[in-house]
């Protein structure tokens, strides 16, 4: 039975996923929290705790435990926002930018590892088809 392009691509992100967990582990980190990590670093501006749930497309209420670990781990600090009170802003601390920096070779190693059976012009063919599927139009 012939496997279907979904199914497929499902798979690989598994494979993907689990690198990446394992590549995150000895920084002492979760994928969540990875991914948290990226979305206040690449951010212009410092986050509410909102605006990152939008980001990484999970319920506030989900957001806090993720931010409660890595304030912990001194990682990111929490500010009152100066123009509504009520709101907490989120910024990464100099330790959190350079553990992000750590982030994003795990997430390379891991792409690295799971593509590496493929040449280097099937992985830029690769990556243009995957370009060109993420920027269409269509949502589910």
């Amino acid at each position: 039975m012939e496997t279907d392009l979904s199914e497929l691509v499902h798979r690989i992100a598994h494979r993907l996923r689990h690198g990446y967990r394992h590549t995150l582990e000895p920084l002492g980190l979760s994928p969540g929290q990875g991914r948290a990590l990226r979305v206040l670093a690449e951010a212009p501006e410092p986050l509410r705790m909102v605006q990152l749930a939008e980001a990484l497309r999970i319920v506030p209420r989900s957001v806090t435990p993720v931010i409660d670990a890595l304030e912990e781990a001194g990682l990111v600090r929490r500010q009152v926002d100066p123009a509504n009170r009520r709101s907490t802003l989120l910024t990464l601390t100099e330790r959190g930018r350079e553990v992000y920096a750590r982030v994003v070779e795990a997430r390379k190693e891991a792409a690295r590892e799971l593509f590496s059976v493929l040449t280097p012009e099937q992985q830029a063919q690769l990556k243009e088809l995957l370009s060109i599927v993420e920027e269409s139009p269509f949502t589910l």
